[in-house]
């Protein structure tokens, strides 16, 4: 909770703060990597970078967080600080990293609102920073000692085993080159997986497990106009090494016994995949809705495989809409997704994935079909643009 003072510093000046927390965000990245070029060299997205995204997502979770304190002063938000969280735990970010973040997002606060800008207002916004950051990393270390790792010291060496092409995805197969048992996940979970560039930078990105349980962990990556996918779709074959951080993520399958409806757009499928692989590995009863949009059939990834999982499972049906359809597979339904023209039982919890306007506009007809707002889960790839909304 914020003392009474601060509460009401920050409730006066939230309007300007976020009004120009696009603005502060961009100066504070900039100050952060002139004085710590590894971090955009070793950890940060260069390509979020490049086009704002992480600069609008930075904006974002802190904003929603101000307003969240303010609304709920007893009840921080959940939701938003544990998809943070796991995102900080599967990179290694560590607890000395938050007071550098706190240095250079200060400096750009009061470069961008000058004199605005009081020791009573910069004393209010820095304990809304250090009550993020303080839980923040409360969870970030429960999700490390879950995971039985030291703070930070998230990356380990896993060798290529398999690599399987799929139209413009390829799934690799890796296990750790020491012998040691692959890693407990989650179905829906995702990996970071640190690259080795050619300027000799380690770009990180995050890809979802596209696999149940097994002797190996599986992710599918879809080659897209940036440098890490082209990386590593033609120049990682079997044989080669990559560090690779725990599976992480907090949108994942319930253990409950009530129906799944998974829906995805492109590549958004791969967790549905690790989803439906371990309901059918586990030989589960549940009814199952998997509902999948495409462009074609021939931009569909692993459609094979939701084909087979699907068949495997007592109560499940599968979906497709392809925009345009062409190839071998059987369009069941062309243009947008339309969930009104699927049969949605009640009780229902929902999981989605893909772009974010695919996800607004399968979020908005789930609701409107009546299936309460707790009941919906998502994933985006990249930064969430999202978070705090509702």
């Amino acid at each position: 909770m914020l003392s009474e003072k601060s509460a009401e510093t920050v409730r006066a000046t939230l309007p300007a703060v976020s009004g120009s927390i696009g603005e502060i965000a961009s100066v504070f990245y900039e100050k952060l990597f002139t004085a710590h070029p590894e971090l955009l060299r070793d950890l940060f997205n260069r390509g979020n970078q490049a086009n704002g995204a992480q600069q609008q997502a930075l904006a974002g979770s802190i904003a929603a967080f101000a307003s969240a304190l303010l609304e709920h002063p007893d009840t921080p938000p959940e939701t938003m600080l544990s998809r943070i969280a796991h995102k900080h735990a599967s990179l290694g970010i560590t607890c000395d990293q938050y007071s550098i973040v706190q240095a250079h997002l200060f400096a750009a606060i009061g470069e961008v609102l000058g004199s605005a800008v009081t020791d009573e207002v910069a004393a209010a916004w820095s304990e809304v920073y250090w009550r993020m950051a303080d839980a923040l990393m409360a969870k970030e270390a429960r999700l490390h000692a879950e995971a039985g790792i030291a703070d930070g010291d998230v990356w380990r060496d896993y060798r290529v085993v398999g690599r399987l092409p799929d139209g413009d995805v390829v799934t690799f197969q890796v296990r750790p080159v020491d012998g040691s048992p692959i890693p407990a996940s989650r179905p829906g979970q995702y990996v970071s997986v640190q690259v080795p560039l050619p300027d000799g930078a380690r770009q990180i990105r995050q890809y979802s497990l596209s696999g149940g349980p097994g002797d190996a962990l599986r992710f599918t990556v879809k080659k897209v106009d940036g440098e890490v996918s082209t990386q590593l779709h033609e120049h990682v074959a079997e044989g080669d090494v990559l560090r690779i951080g725990p599976p992480s993520g907090d949108v994942t399958l319930d253990d409950g016994d009530g129906p799944v409806l998974l829906v995805s757009a492109g590549i958004g499928c791969t967790p549905m995949i690790s989803m439906l692989s371990h309901l059918a590995a586990t030989d589960s009863p549940r009814q199952v809705i998997a509902v999948h949009a495409d462009r074609t059939q021939r931009t569909h990834a692993l459609r094979a495989d939701l084909d087979q999982l699907v068949a495997k499972l007592p109560d499940a049906t599968a979906h497709v809409w392809y925009e345009a359809p062409e190839g071998r597979w059987p369009a069941d339904r062309t243009g947008l997704v339309d969930l009104s023209a699927v049969d949605i039982p009640e009780g229902v919890t929902a999981y989605l994935c893909g772009p974010l306007p695919f996800l607004r506009s399968a979020r908005a007809q789930l609701r409107a079909l009546g299936v309460p707002a707790a009941d919906i889960h998502y994933e985006v790839f990249g930064p969430d643009l999202w978070l705090g909304r509702d």
